[in-house]
């Protein structure tokens, strides 16, 4: 019989359980950030970057080694596509080089040339507190591990309890990297716990991605404490099909950014805009052509098309959100019950005639769902989509690139993708503004989000 642990791991495809793994103590909670905060005081604050860099691309040799290994769990645990389980092993392995290759230059000294003698120094804080989601199990991970640990600091980690097997995993190649103990620590830990964490001195910022609810609490209590934080949380991301984007390719790419990983993605294209309604039916049309199409099925077999979502928790949650959009006189085009699938499977939906008033134009939708909007001038295009609390990532496609960026200034995101759904590369920040979050991700801006930048001046320098 299972235990009362939430770190428990399920089979979304069929339903099964598979594993229980017990919650730590909360003994072992102290002990760990004992570990983690005494080797960077005494040892990896001041290992040099040569070292970092070489037990990172340890890792990254490692992750390379045993990538089909990684692919097979992400699918296990999560339910998406085998192929869509390998990109994002790939990505990992690509951040994790990308940093070990950059930190040195990222933290150079940055001399200030209109006062002689003032540098800028890059310095790690100390140990960062990381609390990560399911959905891209190991690419969240390695996307604070990576820039986080090159930067000098240490790393705890708490996955989410849906993907247990898939972060020990992770935890491992680290272990097997020969990376020191301390240095990237998994933490099974309850809600409680973590907030007894940041209450303690020694954790010296903490970043999350996960629910807006989620957030605003971690982040009350780190404000509480004085500690840095970075959120990345939901988002309802537009995607606007302007009057001269060719259709057949903004339909191409609205399914696509919609359906990536079964639509379980914070900055998938959730909301579809489009101007002028007679393009409205044919994106419609389009749409659900392409989307009648996709196949439940085992993950694992090629030739499945649509992966399944997370939990039956999140299945029905996405029900819920149906009925609740339907009552508020949503029109169902395609899809809307859960698929007579085994495992927890939902229909591709579609639903349109969505008003203002109703609680979907608020909401994000975690799963195959796809409103659509149509809207008769490119002004309600915009104003539609800065219209929610979000303000994640958005995507505009048109044949005229330099309007298009004219209409991507004026929408309230973090990530604007012209032509494209959202896309995401070692090098390039992620993360949004309004209730989508603060800070960034991956880059050089995502590396320094905890650093001290230090000022050293000699005064008097000629």
């Amino acid at each position: 019989m299972a235990s009362q642990s939430e770190y428990q791991s399920f089979n979304p495809a069929t339903g099964k359980h598979l594993k229980t793994f017990s919650e730590l103590t909360d003994e072992e909670v102290r002990s760990a950030l004992s570990v983690a905060h005494d080797y960077f005081t005494n040892y990896w604050r001041s290992t040099s970057i040569n070292e970092r860099a070489r037990l990172i691309n340890g890792v990254a040799r490692l992750l390379q080694e045993r990538s089909e290994e990684f692919a097979q769990l992400i699918t296990l645990e999560v339910g998406k596509l085998i192929a869509e389980s390998r990109y994002e092993v790939k990505f990992c392995i690509d951040t994790l080089e990308y940093f070990a290759t950059n930190a040195e230059r990222f933290l150079q000294p940055v001399k200030v040339p209109s006062n002689p003698g003032s540098e800028i120094w890059t310095e790690p804080l100390g140990v960062i507190l990381a609390i990560e989601p399911w959905n891209f199990p190991v690419l969240q991970l390695t996307r604070v591990a990576a820039p986080h640990i090159m930067a000098g600091n240490v790393l705890i980690a708490k996955p989410a309890p849906t993907v247990p097997q898939t972060s020990l995993a992770f935890a491992k190649l680290f272990r097997d990297a020969g990376v020191p103990e301390g240095v990237y620590t998994n933490l099974f830990a309850t809600v409680p716990q973590l907030h007894t964490l940041l209450e303690d001195f020694r954790i010296r910022g903490v970043t999350l991605t996960g629910s807006e609810r989620a957030g605003a609490a971690i982040a009350e209590n780190a404000g509480r404490h004085l500690k840095k934080s970075v959120l990345e949380l939901g988002g309802s991301d537009p995607l606007i099909v302007l009057p001269d984007a060719p259709i057949d390719d903004a339909i191409k790419l609205a399914v696509a950014g919609r359906m990536f990983n079964t639509g379980q993605g914070c900055a998938a294209s959730k909301r579809i805009i489009v101007v002028g309604k007679d393009r409205e039916q044919k994106v419609i049309d389009g749409m659900k052509k392409a989307m009648a199409e996709l196949k439940p099925g085992d993950p694992m077999d090629p030739n499945t098309t649509l992966g399944a979502i997370f939990s039956e928790r999140g299945l029905l949650g996405l029900l819920a959100q149906i009925e609740t959009a339907k009552a508020a006189g949503a029109n169902v085009i395609l899809g809307g019950k859960r698929s007579e699938h085994s495992g927890f499977y939902l229909e591709p939906t579609i639903l349109t005639n969505i008003a203002p008033e109703n609680p979907l134009a608020q909401q994000e939708t975690f799963g195959p769902i796809a409103a659509i909007y149509g809207v008769d001038t490119e002004e309600q295009a915009i104003k539609l989509a800065n219209s929610t609390d979000y303000g994640l990532g958005a995507s505009i496609i048109a044949a005229d690139i330099s309007h298009a960026k004219k209409v991507a200034a004026q929408i309230e995101a973090g990530m604007v993708f012209i032509n494209g759904p959202a896309y995401s590369s070692p090098d390039l920040p992620f993360g949004g503004i309004k209730n989508s979050g603060f800070g960034k991700e991956l880059s050089d801006i995502g590396f320094g989000e905890f650093t001290n930048k230090k000022l050293v001046r000699v005064a008097n320098s000629a």
